[in-house]
């Protein structure tokens, strides 16, 4: 894993181990040579996570569409920041710049976010290692949520297996890093990835 997107919060929030983590992986990741892909502001938990790895001398790409440039206040210290033209394009760049998904904390974006990723992948349009890191309970219910989707018939448990949950960012990451790809279902070919 070279470099990483990750969906989280333009907001804080009201839980400090949250903000504390944030800036830990972020840490994590400029000690690891991870790259951060993530949206490009410097307020919220995004601001953290950016900051984490920024102060360690990390590398930090924010891609941010343009009519969100002014209102989630953009990060003007990042290695590089790509201006989009609209939310479709800013998550196809994200995900094109990067080898895996994680979600952090945060609001209806971040779940928009982390469901695209997780249904591309269903798709079999990308077989990258997808994370959500739990802190602090924090995906608890909507893991749970998914388990009822998958007893009801309407989630395969394939797919919700596809997500990699963790409560630790070592752990998480390792999990990651250790990855195997599900085969990709029988009526999609390679070349159309």
């Amino acid at each position: 894993m070279k470099s990483v997107v990750v969906f989280c919060g333009s907001n804080v929030g009201n839980d400090p181990k949250i903000i504390q983590m944030a800036s830990q992986l972020g840490e994590a990741f400029a000690k690891d040579n991870i790259k951060l892909i993530y949206g490009g502001a410097k307020i919220g938990i995004m601001g953290k996570l950016a900051a984490g790895v920024l102060n360690n001398n990390g590398e930090v790409i924010g891609v941010i569409p343009d009519f969100l440039k002014l209102k989630e206040v953009f990060h003007t210290q990042l290695t590089q920041l790509i201006i989009t033209k609209n939310m479709h394009e800013r998550k196809l760049k994200m995900h094109d710049l990067s080898d895996a998904i994680i979600a952090l904390p945060g609001g209806f974006g971040t779940l928009e976010e982390l469901f695209e990723m997780v249904t591309w992948a269903q798709l079999g349009l990308h077989q990258k290692p997808i994370g959500i890191l739990n802190i602090n309970g924090f995906y608890d219910e909507l893991l749970a949520f998914m388990r009822t989707m998958v007893n009801k018939g309407f989630l395969k448990q394939e797919n919700y297996d596809m997500l990699i949950v963790d409560d630790s960012i070592g752990g998480l990451l390792s999990k990651m890093k250790n990855y195997q790809p599900q085969p990709l279902p029988k009526w999609i070919k390679k070349e159309q990835l």
